[in-house]
């Protein structure tokens, strides 16, 4: 894996977490819920994500990353029969985009990859891959934090808590991080 890329895989892994952290907080069903006021699902959104991760890093060197097999409108559909069968499509998508991240060197970063025709380095594909799953995982705690109501734990700082978090960050030995402490 190139160098330049192993910050932003970890900020990857942190929103596939995130959003696995969501989902473990409400019963299974929810997810295949639309709450009032939302256009879509968790489950749709997680098989939006995978489809659209899928599609973009499967063959991305030598094929544009909206591919004539995507449907990209049936992403918006649920279709899923159970839990697993939507576990298996959202570790299928990741799997792919891990797998591509892992081929690239650091002297290829600047070359190129096309999403619908239009050509991206492939250090901007993958911040661009960041930049839109992150959108979506927003999304999804959103929904999630909606649906757990007073059960909800946070996945941050709870509210009210950032004074006791700081006071109990600063009075540990400074460490390499989060990300790469947690998600190696």
């Amino acid at each position: 894996m190139a160098k330049s890329l192993k910050g932003l895989v970890r900020l990857m892994k942190y929103q596939k977490l995130l959003t696995e952290r969501a989902i473990d907080q409400i019963p299974e069903e929810q997810t295949y819920e639309v709450l009032p006021g939302f256009e879509h699902s968790v489950a749709v959104l997680m098989k939006h994500i995978s489809g659209n991760l899928h599609s973009h890093w499967t063959n991305f060197r030598t094929e544009d990353g909206e591919k004539p097999w995507r449907n990209r409108e049936g992403e918006f559909e649920d279709t899923f029969a159970n839990g697993q069968e939507l576990m298996e499509h959202w570790n299928r998508g990741w799997e792919t985009f891990f797998i591509a991240m892992d081929s690239i060197s650091d002297d290829e970063t600047e070359s190129f990859m096309y999403i619908r025709n239009e050509g991206h380095t492939l250090a901007e594909a993958a911040m661009r891959s960041l930049s839109h799953i992150s959108y979506h995982t927003g999304q999804i705690v959103m929904i999630a934090r909606c649906f757990a109501g007073e059960n909800w734990n946070s996945l941050s700082v709870p509210k009210g808590k950032t004074e006791e978090y700081n006071r109990k960050k600063f009075a540990q030995e400074k460490s390499i991080g989060f990300y790469k402490e947690r998600l190696k």
